[in-house]
């Protein structure tokens, strides 16, 4: 295969994100089992936050996979996070664990357990704490959130640009929508550059839990409308990552979309992460090795 012009830039860019990924965990007992076994430590790991778990199971995974080499992304959960005292400790925690990135987002919890309804509230108390981090990063929502209207999300999206560093989009199983949501965020004139969440290798009926659990009100409901789709899905090899971020391509690649690279949701639960990125690498890779001697 012969890629020429911006296709070729787009496969060139793909195969960077893949040298840097990022994979997101939920913390669970057997995940920092999972993650030392599995994954390299040069890769990312962010960790969620759950209201069943609370935010002390979040940080302290944090705290034990810094501590074994990796880069560790807590997610600070707003509706998590009682007051400001609540936040001053855990800021005091990431700082001693020697954390320079976070993950702020509203979180799923119905009701705050304080003072913090939403993650613009949360940013802007960190900045009057006073922190030591590199990075913060926020959420972006291609598709509707489950119950946070449109309107709300996108002027979050234009408060939030002030103090964030980065945008992580929420996941999506759909790259047409995806590219046109970042097409969406720079029109907008937020510049901020993105993450594309999307699914790692994983069971189909692992994945309509994962979409349930975490918002993406349109992603399930397609695939629970869409029943001959669903049933290739259901079928060895239905959902494919790779195909995903092939129909990524060229748009992500394009210098003004400002695409950082990939977050693998849920990839060290699924176990395979490593592999997914391996295969991706190697297959983009070719397709760049043959545009390079074309």
């Amino acid at each position: 295969m012969v890629l020429h012009g911006r296709e070729s830039g787009g496969r060139a860019a793909l195969a960077g994100y893949l040298r840097r990924p990022r994979y997101e965990v939920l913390p669970t007992e057997d995940v920092e089992a999972l993650v030392t076994t599995h994954v390299p430590p040069e890769v990312t790991i962010t960790i969620t936050a759950s209201p069943r778990r609370g935010m002390e199971a979040t940080i302290n995974l944090a705290a034990r996979l810094s501590r074994q080499g990796y880069t560790a992304v807590p997610h600070l959960s707003a509706r998590l996070i009682r007051d400001a005292a609540h936040l001053r400790e855990i800021l005091d925690a990431i700082k001693q664990m020697g954390v320079r990135s976070v993950f702020v987002i509203a979180g799923d919890a119905r009701e705050p357990a304080g003072e913090f309804p939403d993650s613009v509230s949360l940013l802007e108390a960190m900045m009057r704490a006073g922190h030591d981090l590199d990075n913060i990063g926020v959420s972006g929502y291609p598709e509707s959130h489950s119950f946070i209207d449109d309107d709300m999300t996108i002027q979050a999206m234009w408060d939030k640009r002030r103090i964030a560093t980065y945008i992580v989009s929420n996941l999506c199983f759909d790259p047409r929508v995806v590219k046109q949501w970042v097409g969406r965020v720079r029109r907008r004139k937020v510049e901020l550059p993105v993450y594309i969440g999307m699914a790692g290798i994983a069971d189909p009926a692992k994945l309509l839990r994962i979409s349930a659990r975490i918002g993406v009100v349109d992603s399930a409901r397609f695939l629970r409308g869409h029943s001959n789709w669903f049933l290739r899905m259901m079928q060895p090899g239905g959902y494919s990552p790779e195909r995903f971020v092939r129909r990524l391509l060229p748009d992500i690649g394009a210098p003004e979309r400002k695409v950082a690279g990939l977050l693998d949701c849920d990839a060290a639960v699924t176990v395979i992460g490593k592999r997914l990125s391996a295969v991706l690498s190697a297959r983009v890779q070719q397709g760049t090795a043959h545009a390079g001697a074309a």
